[in-house]
């Protein structure tokens, strides 16, 4: 049973690398305006034959978060687990050592790991046999290096982890932060994801698996459309996202402000398939009951629901019907906002979640962009393509992931002494 005397957990800095901005406030912004990520693989950049539209990120001189000795060894999804840390951390005024004992301090940022610099790594082992592999290999591209260099860089001697559940793990990521902050395992805890998967062989599996988007070439724009009748697939995208998390009492002692509180979550499996959801949405509605239940919320409590929404014919209709179960006659608005980023893989809920608390703070609720004709079989309170403004006490965001994980956040208006509203 829960304890009522449980610490309260809240957010003090966000740091983000996505295909439509650098912040928070920048994200948020590009969702309400509908200003797209979306489009065509620029020039030179091999991304294989089936990807039509992507959503890239701006480009990040690795040198600008590692040594130069290192910059050249590691992959673009460690630079921008860095960069994203990097900001999250002077978002939230806050330095190890100064602030907080190294001990105290955790990390846990998921991803698919390097898999680009493992096929180019390959490519050279077949041109060149054994010399033309790297010894820098494994530091270089390893799921678990993007939560390391950041331990590194900045002396975290704490719990430092990376999960591996696909498209769920940003969200479990900030989930098992909370849990940890909870338990007084740490004080503050750095949670995210780092996805970069704009990669030919990467891109090519998606596309033979039918699951990216496709007769999008001249509207590249329009690729992307949750719910929409004429979905057709996913925009696959690649992004960062990191949070600054604390307990509320230790961010209160050292005077930082809180943009919200993490109320609860929830975290279930499918158990049905390797990449496709229940029809039925079970374990998704019950995940969004657990964590409606450790926020100590009712259904009705919600104001505003980000939902996962990739734009695939399955994976929207099992949501839609896992939210319509789970929330019935007091369903709260919802959009999907990969219609404008694309699926940035686990880093989506770290980046959804930002744009779920912009959304708590300014009462502005962003759309879902190319909703024209919404699906009859995803009947909801959909928000389309310009944002409402209504104020709203608590949000929810959804990850789900390839493996049939399910992992659903709640956060509420930040409750310390100092917040990111005043």
């Amino acid at each position: 049973m829960t304890s009522p005397t449980r610490p309260e957990v809240v957010v003090t800095g966000m740091g983000m690398v996505t295909p439509v901005g650098t912040t928070a406030a920048e994200v948020h912004a590009a969702m309400c305006e509908g200003r797209s990520g979306l489009r065509r693989p620029p020039e030179g950049h091999q991304v294989g034959t089936a990807l039509e539209v992507g959503a890239f990120a701006p480009p990040i001189d690795p040198a600008s978060v590692l040594p130069a000795t290192e910059a050249r060894v590691v992959d673009r999804y460690i630079v921008m687990a860095l960069k994203a840390a990097a900001d999250a951390l002077a978002d939230a005024d806050f330095e190890v050592g100064r602030d907080a004992d190294p001990y105290r301090v955790a990390v846990i940022l998921s991803g698919t790991g390097g898999l680009a610099t493992l096929e180019a790594q390959v490519v050279l082992r077949t041109q060149k046999g054994r010399v033309g592999v790297s010894p820098y290999l494994l530091p270089g591209m390893l799921p678990n290096m993007g939560a390391a260099r950041i331990a590194i860089k900045y002396g975290i001697h704490g719990y430092v982890s990376s999960s591996g559940t696909a498209c769920a793990a940003g969200g479990q990521a900030i989930g098992e932060a909370l849990r940890l902050l909870r338990a007084d395992e740490a004080d503050v805890v750095l949670a995210g994801c780092s996805e970069a998967p704009l990669f030919p062989t990467l891109a090519d599996t998606f596309g033979n698996a039918r699951a990216l988007a496709r007769g999008w070439a001249e509207d590249p724009e329009g690729a992307s459309r949750p719910f929409d009748r004429r979905r057709n697939g996913l925009v696959l995208g690649e992004g960062a996202g990191v949070f600054v998390l604390e307990r509320k009492d230790f961010a209160d002692a050292r005077g930082a402000a809180a943009y919200a509180d993490v109320l609860g979550w929830g975290v279930t499996n499918d158990a049905h398939h390797p990449t496709t959801p229940r029809p039925d949405g079970e374990g998704a509605s019950v995940c969004m009951k657990q964590a409606l239940r450790d926020a100590r919320l009712e259904p009705r409590d919600i104001g505003y629901l980000n939902a996962h929404g990739t734009s695939t014919k399955l994976g929207d209709l099992a949501e839609a019907l896992a939210i319509s179960t789970t929330f019935g006659a007091d369903a709260p608005p919802v959009s999907s906002t990969k219609a404008v980023t694309g699926h940035m893989l686990g880093a989506s809920g770290v980046v959804e979640s930002a744009v779920s608390i912009r959304a708590l703070l300014t009462g502005l609720l962003p759309p879902t962009h190319n909703l024209d004709d919404p699906d009859p079989g995803c009947d909801l309170d959909h928000l389309r393509k310009i944002p409402r403004a209504v104020p709203v006490e608590h949000v929810m965001s959804n990850s789900f992931g390839f493996g049939g994980h399910n992992v659903s956040v709640v956060y509420g208006r930040p409750s310390t002494q100092r917040s990111r509203t005043a």
